[in-house]
């Protein structure tokens, strides 16, 4: 039996935290319905995504809690949505706005956290909130994460570049993961003080999330990291757009053209930046053992145990 064959006799059963858009399929649309939602549910299933969390990003709040309510209603008219939709993952608005550390998302729209804004986000998803990533840098005194802790939403950190101790309140605070750690975050940094190493330097508190297509983080520094982190703290996450199972061309994330190359590396339309990703959750699997030697019982907990254990979920099976 190959690798690849031992895997899929394991569990070839994923959980993706983080969820954009699928096979043509934009959540951030505004034109989204739940007849787009079951398409790209069948599609995620065929790809052995068991679970996962749909993804809004950044954008004016108005935007956003729109965005948030169709997804509930589309999850909710839908069988095999309402078995696969797991919550909703809010990343952003509450995230730095300087270049590179913004990524793709729209820097006027970034802001501090407030209450206010974050109550208007989850009420608008009714309940459906499970993660919400945000810049601790902008929540300096930790009192929206603790505030979101206590409405039983997880707290990561993501694009953003706080102090060692500022990340450290954060998780006094509640916070506990980072989101796709390596991306989010300028080219070109401090060489050893940078958010990468402080992120890694708290492994044993965080989990921390990564995307594994090859693009986002090349395979020399993904082993290195996953070296580092261990299995034990790692989760692998898909990071998908509407590109994901499609192949190269142009697709649309929250009003983004996004260009997918060959090598399914997924650019804005001037190439300055990746935006999401095509890759699925099955290829990066695959890419963890045949890449990394990783073994197959590690790469499920990666992409299975691990996302839910994070929220403090039960396997459906």
């Amino acid at each position: 039996m190959t690798r690849l064959e031992t895997s899929a006799a394991i569990g070839d059963r994923f959980f993706d935290l983080q969820v954009n858009g699928y096979a043509g399929v934009d959540f951030n649309g505004d034109e989204f319905s739940s007849a787009e939602l079951h398409a790209a549910c069948e599609a995620m299933r065929g790809d052995g995504v068991e679970r996962f969390l749909a993804t809004i990003i950044t954008d004016d709040l108005a935007i956003m809690a729109g965005r948030l309510q169709r997804v509930v209603a589309a999850t909710a008219s839908d069988e095999l949505a309402g078995k696969m939709v797991a919550g909703i993952h809010v990343e952003g608005p509450f995230i730095s706005r300087e270049p590179g550390y913004v990524g793709a998302h729209p820097a006027a729209e970034a802001r501090p956290a407030t209450l206010d804004a974050a109550k208007r986000l989850l009420d608008a998803a009714s309940g459906m909130v499970k993660l919400v990533t945000l810049a601790p840098e902008q929540d300096a005194d930790g009192r929206i994460t603790a505030w979101l802790v206590s409405q039983g939403v997880v707290v990561s950190a993501g694009h953003c570049n706080p102090s060692l101790d500022q990340l450290e309140r954060s998780i006094d605070a509640g916070l506990s993961m980072f989101t796709h750690l390596g991306n989010g975050c300028p080219l070109q940094m401090h060489r050893h003080d940078n958010i990468v190493q402080r992120a890694l330097g708290l492994a044993d508190r965080l989990w921390l999330c990564f995307i594994a297509d090859g693009v986002h983080v090349p395979f020399v520094a993904l082993r290195n990291y996953l070296r580092l982190v261990g299995p034990e703290r790692a989760i692998v996450v898909s990071d998908a757009m509407s590109a994901a199972g499609k192949g190269p061309g142009r697709y649309m994330l929250a009003g983004q053209e996004v260009v997918v190359d060959e090598q399914l590396a997924t650019w804005a339309a001037d190439r300055s930046h990746l935006v999401g990703s095509a890759c699925t959750l099955r290829q990066m699997s695959n890419n963890l053992q045949t890449e990394l030697s990783i073994s197959a019982p590690e790469v499920a907990r990666m992409t299975h145990a691990n996302p839910l254990a994070a929220l403090s979920l039960a396997s459906s099976g």
